[in-house]
Parts: C-alpha cells; sequence; structure tokens
C-alpha cells in the first residue's frame, strides 16, 4: 500500500494535478479487461500483467498502475478510464 505521506506528494506527470488511490471496483473492472486482453495503456500496447493498485488522476482520465507497491508514474503507462465509469 502507498504511504499517505507519499501519496500527498505524487502528481500526475503530465498535467501535475494530484492523484489519488483507485477504489476496489475500478481495480477490478481493470483487472478483468486486462484477463480478457482488452485494454491497452496510452502508448498503444497492450496492458497484460494485473495490476496491484492504481493512482487516478484527478480529472479521472487516466490511471496510474501500481506493480509491487510502487507507482508507474510514466506517461505512457497510464490506463485511460473512458471505457470505465469512475
Amino acid at each position: 500500500m502507498i504511504d499517505q505521506e507519499l501519496l500527498d506528494i505524487l502528481a500526475c506527470p503530465e498535467n501535475k494535478t494530484p492523484v489519488k488511490l483507485a477504489d476496489q471496483t475500478l481495480l477490478d473492472k481493470i483487472n478483468a479487461a486486462i484477463e480478457s486482453g482488452s485494454i491497452a495503456n496510452r502508448s498503444g500496447q497492450k496492458v497484460e500483467k494485473k495490476i496491484d493498485g492504481g493512482l487516478v488522476r484527478e480529472d479521472q482520465v487516466y490511471l496510474y498502475p501500481i506493480e509491487d507497491d510502487i507507482p508507474i508514474m510514466l506517461i505512457d503507462e497510464a490506463i485511460p478510464l473512458a471505457d470505465f465509469a469512475v
């Protein structure tokens, strides 16, 4: 789990807005899409590894995955949330 102090200083690398932890419902939907092979990140690469967690950008357009308790704050690795009701 992400430490609250770290969460307080993390921001989207693209537009510098705050991020918050994704709720379990959203994570379940994303992991189901990953399992079915129907989700790609911003760079267009198919996401193949289920995520442990995620950080949702303030405007709820993108989620940055968390893998092994490490937030992956790379713009190209962000998962678009357009297909998921946030």
